[in-house]
């Protein structure tokens, strides 16, 4: 077994202690998400003081990182040499972690072009349910016979270890960027993107939603200046000026005028092919992203059934992911905050689980009946 770092021995020692009484733990870095899947129990597992990067090599576009590190600042440091990570995750607060960020797996406006976080996961250090400190992956991109654990970690929530430390590939920042608006309607909007998907564009993000009782669609064109500056002649459009970063920041933060929700509502996120065109949705309460893929509803909780029969015939997923919070809105605590699994996903699901977590410690409810 590999020596540990005195804090991380610390932790070990909780964990086993926890696995000896059969007690739950919740695992915690900055908290900035924890509004995000069913509600915790058990005993607090900090690893805030899992700070540091430990190595960087910006010639390889490889760093470690540990696991509490505030995820801004890597991304200070990573800035320094004109490099960043893609996928652009959202922080949703000040106090948010590089763990965290792995953890519950989420994405920014770019996933579609560039990819999401699991696929810039090289390695992971990690504290099983038995307290043992474990290795996978490393820093380069390997192919892998099974599962590969490392990239397994991403989007897991917690539930099948506490990693320590992560290796990530990170990449250069593109030369030239613009943002172009085009007005269309939802339908006209979805079959516009999938021809442009479909050719040799700098396409990076794009962003569909009505303002002003008009269809807005928003694209950010990311790469080489002449690709970017041919673009913008050839797509047509109108260019926006340099606010527009902003508004991007502001998509993936949910800061924008749309993420506000009246007394009652929730916020649905809906995950669908991007070929799905014009959904049975209230137009003027949904927002679109990753060309057709990614789609932001705001609903009551009651809308539940409903959402996810349309996201299922779509072949996709709906999950309750922000509930509602004002007062006298519904309580959504006995609604599940994930889509239903497939069977075979749900027995894959525990047959991990029992690997990892065989006295079933780590983050026991976050992620409701799905494990």
């Amino acid at each position: 077994m590999m020596a540990m770092h005195s804090e991380v021995r610390r932790l070990a020692d909780q964990i086993a202690s926890a696995a000896s009484a059969g007690s739950p733990l919740r695992i915690r870095g900055g908290g900035s998400k924890d509004f995000y899947g069913q509600q915790l129990q058990g005993d607090l597992l900090d690893t805030g003081a899992l700070r540091g990067i430990v190595a960087y090599e910006p010639s390889e576009l490889v760093v470690t990182v540990r696991a509490g590190t505030p995820l801004a600042e890597l991304e200070a440091v990573l800035a320094q040499q004109s490099q960043h990570l893609a996928f652009e995750p959202p922080h949703f607060g000040a106090a948010a972690t590089v763990g965290g960020m792995v953890g519950v797996g989420l994405s920014g406006p770019p996933r579609a072009a560039t990819g999401c976080v699991r696929d810039y996961v090289l390695g992971v250090q990690m504290l099983n349910g038995r307290a043992e400190l474990l290795r996978f992956g490393g820093q380069v991109i390997k192919n892998v016979a099974g599962y590969d654990i490392s990239r397994l970690m991403a989007g897991s929530m917690g539930t099948l270890g506490l990693m320590t430390e992560v290796s990530l590939k990170v990449l250069p920042v593109a030369t030239a960027q613009a943002t172009m608006l085009f007005e269309l309607d939802q339908a006209q909007a979805l079959k516009r993107l999938n021809i442009w998907a479909g050719q040799p564009l700098p396409l990076n993000a794009s962003c569909w939603l009505r303002d002003r009782d008009r269809g807005c669609l928003y694209l950010r064109l990311r790469g080489a200046r002449a690709a970017v500056e041919s673009a913008c002649r050839s797509m047509g459009g109108e260019l926006q000026g340099d606010s527009a970063a902003a508004d991007w920041d502001a998509l993936r933060e949910q800061t924008l005028p749309f993420f506000e929700r009246a007394c009652g509502q929730c916020l649905w996120r809906l995950s669908v092919p991007d070929s799905t065109g014009v959904m049975d949705l209230d137009a003027h309460s949904v927002l679109i992203e990753w060309g057709g893929a990614l789609r932001w509803v705001k609903a009551p909780v009651s809308a539940a059934t409903h959402l996810r029969r349309a996201a299922s015939a779509a072949g996709g997923t709906a999950t309750l992911f922000r509930q509602a919070q004002a007062d006298g809105a519904p309580d959504a605590s006995g609604t599940a905050v994930f889509h239903p699994l497939a069977p075979e996903l749900q027995r894959i699901h525990r047959a991990l689980k029992q690997q990892f977590d065989p006295a079933d410690i780590f983050n026991r409810t976050r992620m409701g009946a799905a494990i």
